[in-house]
């Protein structure tokens, strides 16, 4: 018999707010009260969740992103009205393009003042709707149960995604009856997880009438936590592997048939991979403009199997041939099954002549003229001292291109980038609440310069919550990729790009000054004892400058706008394509 009003429990706003929350599993939350906001602030005080209290909204966004990808669960992040909403943002735009399941909470004006410009109010609702998932504002008190519960399971489930939830400060002071246990009515939201089973019949259909096919695999493998069966189809087929930026760690680099990270600072193997095949099978991903170049040269004899959970992203930007609605890890368990019923063909010809192109053009790195640290090789071994259980987070640039060809993808989730937005900032903050989810995981970020700057403050929030973050600073001087830019295609006008680091600011300094340990290497054998160092130390917080010389570049490169035929290996040279593959 469904609950009567009378024996509901009588409970605030924020008391129902903070309880929906404990209900739906909450153990963590990233925020900063204000006016709109705190009356929610008074319950959580005693409440199970976790609040950690940072020192930017931006910083809780990212955060909350941290803990989502390296537990797998939601996470949340909490702000107040207006400055307080909108500097989430860019976290919600960040987590929106990644697939990155996070539910921020905002407080509002009361509700009989929306619309009227009160102090601190900004439509945050109207602001984040093309950034998020879904997004909710709840005027009534008895209307937060079911929002929150809804939050949670439109951002967890399907494509996940951010969903922000704004309630008004009178709904949060306001007394209604507790009634959490309705059921969930979304009749307009139905995400379908089955793929059908005779497209993927026809998939493997396809996989058996192709020479050149290649496993083209994005960040959703990840999400669905699907690598087992990805390993599993090699296993079975032994078709050439690609894994995207965000799909990192889903295949061990070091299996033989990983042809590496293609796009336009992708391997050459893994770029030729995609442009000689004959099919591509598509999970999980999007093809990114960063992946196809330019789309009318992309892949130009493939035909293409496209699975993905979202069907507004199968043939948006590529014809399909074979276009799959499913989850991940629904479909390649289904292709395995549909492919054991057929006959497939030896692709050893096709897979021989990648490993070729793998094995003349590398990514390697040239030694600095000017005495400088080399900032591939200082990646390199921290990842080798680091060691493959290690999380690693980046912010954005060419030290992250450099993390993903240089770090140790041995395992999955163990690697955190900001892909879709590519949000400067993003290292810090997402080290810390990866970390606040995987405690008895080592994790490092890797910063430049120029991010780090951006939301360094967070490791305040470090330092007194007992967050022991390991930061490495790769210090060119510059905001690199950007300056890799000008070298190419601005005849070397470096406008506004030197950031002069080298003075100001001391980076060890700042770090000590926040609570941390600071240190710096700026000679090649100091960089291991630096490292070291900084792996011993477990109590706090660590930041590490690595002095990098400043025209190190990214290569391969496909220029923005070109053909991935186009990819360069050093600045004039471009790998030898062979024109007949099979």
């Amino acid at each position: 018999m469904a609950k009567q009003p009378a024996d509901l429990p009588i409970m605030t706003g924020a008391q129902a707010l903070v309880t929906s929350l404990e209900r739906c599993g909450v153990e963590v939350a990233f925020g900063i009260p204000g006016g709109a906001i705190l009356p929610a602030y008074d319950p959580l005080f005693d409440s199970s969740i976790r609040h950690i209290l940072v020192r930017h909204e931006q910083g809780a966004g990212h955060a909350a992103e941290g803990y989502a990808v390296a537990t797998g669960r939601v996470g949340v992040c909490i702000a107040t009205s207006g400055p307080g909403a909108t500097n989430l943002v860019t976290p919600l735009a960040d987590a929106n393009l990644d697939s990155v399941p996070m539910v921020a909470i905002t407080g509002q004006i009361n509700s009989a003042l929306i619309g009227t410009d009160g102090f601190q109010e900004a439509d945050i609702r109207g602001i984040t709707m093309p950034v998020t998932k879904h997004n909710f504002l709840v005027k009534r008190t008895e209307d937060i149960p079911e929002a929150i519960k809804a939050a949670f399971h439109i951002a967890s489930t399907g494509r996940p995604g951010p969903v922000l939830v704004d309630i008004a400060k009178d709904a949060l002071s306001g007394s209604a009856p507790f009634d959490y246990d309705d059921e969930l009515l979304l009749p307009g939201y139905k995400p379908n997880t089955q793929p059908h089973i005779r497209q993927v019949k026809e998939a493997a259909k396809l996989i058996c009438e192709s020479k050149r096919p290649v496993l083209y695999i994005g960040g959703g493998v990840l999400k669905a936590r699907a690598w087992q069966e990805l390993a599993d189809l090699v296993d079975l087929a032994d078709i050439p592997v690609v894994t995207t930026l965000m799909a990192r760690g889903a295949f061990p680099d070091d299996h033989p048939l990983h042809m590496g990270m293609p796009g336009m600072h992708g391997s050459v193997s893994a770029v030729g991979a995609l442009q000689k095949s004959d099919l591509l099978i598509a999970v999980g991903t999007r093809f990114d403009d960063r992946v196809t170049g330019r789309l009318d040269s992309f892949a130009p004899d493939a035909k293409v199997i496209h699975a993905d959970i979202d069907p507004a992203e199968i043939g948006k930007n590529r014809a399909v041939d074979v276009p799959v609605v499913g989850d991940a890890k629904v479909f390649l368990n289904g292709l395995i099954e549909a492919l054991r019923n057929e006959k497939i063909p030896d692709f050893q010809t096709w897979s021989g002549y990648l490993k070729g192109l793998k094995e003349r053009y590398p990514v390697g790195w040239t030694e600095s003229s000017d005495g400088r640290l080399t900032p591939q090789q200082v990646i390199k071994r921290i990842g080798e001292i680091a060691g493959p259980d290690a999380i690693f987070a980046t912010g954005v640039g060419q030290h992250q291109m450099w993390s993903a060809h240089f770090l140790p993808f041995a395992k999955p989730g163990k690697w955190l980038t900001s892909g879709g937005a590519g949000t400067m900032g993003y290292c810090v903050p997402a080290a810390m609440g990866a970390k606040v989810g995987a405690p008895d995981k080592v994790v490092w970020g890797i910063d430049g310069d120029g991010c780090f700057q951006m939301t360094n403050q967070e490791l305040v929030t470090c330092a007194l919550n007992n967050i022991p973050i390991k930061i490495a600073i790769i210090n060119n001087n510059a905001l690199g990729m950007v300056r890799q830019w000008q070298t190419l295609f601005y005849s070397g006008r470096y406008s506004n790009t030197d950031l002069e680091t080298d003075t100001v600011p001391n980076f060890p300094l700042l770090a000590e000054a926040m609570g941390c340990v600071g240190l710096r290497a700026t000679s090649p054998d100091e960089v291991d004892d630096v490292i070291n160092q900084a792996m011993a130390i477990n109590d706090r917080p660590v930041v590490v400058e690595f002095v990098c010389s400043k025209d190190a570049m990214v290569w391969p490169m496909v220029a923005a706008g070109t053909s991935n035929d186009d990819i360069k290996i050093a600045r004039d040279m471009a790998p030898a394509w062979e024109e007949e593959v099979l």
